[in-house]
């Protein structure tokens, strides 16, 4: 049984996949990029910028289906410049508090929309 969660405080997928798919008490995000959900637009002003849109849509996502970050088991991190790192981890560690989640991070050669940064979770209820 699966369950699609859908919330228009997150963009709207641009493929056909969903924003985040509920399979009994597990949630699986789709990887969320920084459009800013209201206007369409990308948020790419600075790398921080671009990572807390990106983590705002992952918390949208998540709260449309009951859940917090507190609630996230794994996440995986695609970079598209590993110099970019500890920005960005500096910007992510800030949404969670302890009993961090498992997480890799991945550089890779490009990304949608050629963003610099693409995040997607697991959680659990």
């Amino acid at each position: 049984m699966k369950t699609i969660v859908e919330t228009s405080q997150a963009p709207a997928p641009i493929g056909p996949y969903s924003q985040a798919v509920l399979s009994g008490n597990t949630l699986y995000t789709s990887g969320q990029i920084a459009i800013n959900p209201k206007s369409g637009d990308l948020v790419l002003n600075s790398i921080e910028e671009e990572t807390h849109q990106v983590m705002t849509n992952v918390k949208a996502v998540l709260e449309e289906a009951g859940m917090t970050f507190d609630h996230v088991i794994k996440s995986s991190i695609f970079i598209s410049d590993m110099d970019n790192f500890a920005r960005i981890n500096d910007v992510y560690g800030q949404y969670f508090t302890a009993d961090f989640p498992a997480r890799e991070t991945v550089e890779v050669a490009r990304l949608p929309k050629d963003v610099n940064v693409e995040i997607s979770m697991i959680a659990i209820k």
